[in-house]
Formats: structure tokens, sequence, C-alpha cells
């Protein structure tokens, strides 16, 4: 069997530097921002004015170095990869550090309109051109993994959905930003009318209230399937990791095939749950606040899931208990 993942490249220390480069700054950044949010008592639109970096700062670290590990892997287009690697980087970290220092001055960061404050006007294209940037080399990304070749089944599935899943994320918010307008003007933590022309929900644009992750409980946020998305290829790794360890102890879990499957099964069934949460949102409902509709696509989601590794699980037992009693 031909691997994807060569032997010799297993060390962190073969890992893309840029992209770890990134993740550690991004980690920095998560510090920095914990003890902004316990000196500093600004709110803007409703939330400590450190929070929105230190979510963006944790969620492209981890992204970061999950990239990192995988392009280190890769046998075909790697030298193209790798390269895009560092576009990815540098671009994450303009764009974060234009949020931060938003922040830290107390104003609005995306889909500020303010044609006055000379900083941002400066830092408008870093926040604008920056997403697209970082949107195309993922893109480009996802289609050198897609060639690789097939080295283990559940892992290299595990990969590839994971990827697809985190190119949906990235375009989710993009459509929102392209097709709807939502022009309005807000107050920023230093009293300042700051005109604004987008938001991230619908219904209420710049709602929040959920804990932790501040996503609207009064409308639509499309944060919230950007972030399943997003993170849907560390889910899927971690499983794949999990079934190999599993297969140890369990004989039935030792055939690849049933290992791809059941990774294939859940894929299908994340896959499902953001369709959900992106047509929930899109029809300004709250994530914590779901009608009977939603619940009845969120159950089907989740049985069909249920039946899909039920299933796999079944038929590799059998085909375990099988080749047990033919030794």
């Amino acid at each position: 069997m031909t691997s994807t993942f060569a032997p010799d490249r297993t060390s962190w220390r073969t890992w893309h530097r840029p992209l770890l480069v990134c993740s550690g700054l991004m980690a920095v950044l998560v510090l920095v921002c914990g003890v902004g949010l316990a000196v500093d008592d600004r709110l803007l639109l409703g939330e400590p004015v450190w929070y929105k970096p230190l979510k963006f700062g944790f969620a492209f670290g981890l992204y970061a170095a999950t990239l990192a590990w995988l392009l280190a892997r890769l046998d075909k287009g790697r030298r193209l990869a790798r390269w895009l690697g560092t576009v990815f980087a540098v671009s994450t970290v303009a764009e974060v550090g234009a949020i931060t220092v938003q922040a830290a001055r107390g104003t609005i960061s995306h889909f500020n309109a303010d044609q006055v404050d000379p900083i941002t006007l400066a830092l408008t294209p870093v926040l604008t051109f920056g997403v697209m940037v970082i949107v195309i080399a993922q893109l480009v990304i996802g289609v050198v993994v897609l060639i690789q070749r097939t080295g283990s089944p559940a892992l290299t599935r595990a990969i590839r959905a994971g990827i697809g899943l985190a190119i949906a994320g990235m375009l989710i918010p993009v459509y929102w930003m392209v097709t709807e307008v939502n022009p309005r003007t807000v107050t920023d933590a230093n009293g300042n009318a700051i005109p604004l022309y987008q938001g991230h929900g619908i219904g209420d644009p710049d709602g929040n209230g959920m804990p932790l992750t501040h996503w609207s409980t009064t409308g639509g946020d499309f944060r919230v399937p950007h972030f399943f998305a997003l993170h849907g290829i560390q889910v899927l790794l971690v499983l794949a990791f999990v079934l190999t360890a599993l297969a140890a102890r369990h004989a039935w879990l030792r055939s690849e095939q049933a290992q791809a499957r059941l990774v294939g099964a859940v894929a299908l069934g994340y896959t499902g749950l953001v369709a959900v949460v992106t047509w929930q949102a899109g029809r300004g409902q709250s994530f914590l606040h779901p009608d009977t509709t939603t619940l009845t696509a969120f159950t089907a989601v989740l049985l069909f899931t249920a039946g899909a590794i039920g299933t796999t699980i079944v038929k590799a037992r059998r085909a375990g208990a099988e080749v047990v009693e033919h030794a």
C-alpha cells in the first residue's frame, strides 16, 4: 500500500514552519487577550473588546497547526502547497493583527465603513482582501490534498472531508458578505458613532448573548456554521487516530475499510450538521432556539449518522468473526 504520509516526516520539526510560527503567535495572542479580558472592562457591540481577537486567535492558531502538520505529509504538489501555506500564514497574521489593533483601540474591525479615521482606512484593505487571500489559498491547498495517493484509508478520508468542510466554513461568511447588505450606525467602546455596511447575522446583525461563544440568541448567526465547518477537520482527525488506537484492543477495528467507513459515516453526519445550522442561520433563527422544523432536520441527521455507524459496526464485527472462524 502506498502511503501519503511518509514515516520520515512524522517529527514536528518537519512541520511547515511559517504555519507553526503563525500558530505560536496566535497562542501568544490568546494569552494577551486573556489578560485584556481580566483588566479591560470596555464593551464593543455588547461584548468585551478583547473577545473577538481571542476567538480569532484560538481558531486560526488551531487550524494553522493542523495545516502545518498536514503539509509536511504531502507527496504530490508539495512545493506549491508549502508556498500556499506560507501565504496562508502571512495573511492570517495580517488579518488577526488588524482585528487586534482595532480591538485595542475600542473600535470595529470587520464591516467598518468609517471614512474619517486614518487607521481604519489603512486597515480596511487588510481586513477585506486578507479574507480573500486566505480563502483562495485554502481552496488550492484543498485541491492539492485531493490529488494525493491513498495511504491510510481512514486518515485520508478524514483529511479530505475535513479540508472540504474547512473550505465550506470559509466560504459561508464570504457568501453572506457579498449577498446581503445591512447598513447601520453603531457606537464603539469610545462612544463614537461608527457606520457599518454589514453584520454577521440575520434578523439581528450584531446579536450576541450565548455563553462562551457570544453567538446571537435573538437571530440567525453565520458564525455558527463557520465555526463548525472550520473545525470539522480536527474532529475527523481525532476520530481517525482514536480508531487506530482502539484497533489494538478490538479485532474488528483492525480492518482499514471498517475504520474508513466509520470516518465516512461521521463525516457525512457532520456535513449534515453544518448544512442544518447554515440553513437555520439563514432563516434568522438562533442556534439556541431551534423550531420544530430545525429539530426535525437535526433528528434526521442524527438518525442517519447513527444508522450508518451502527451498520458499519455490525458488518465489521461479522466480517471479523468470519475471519476468526475460518482461521
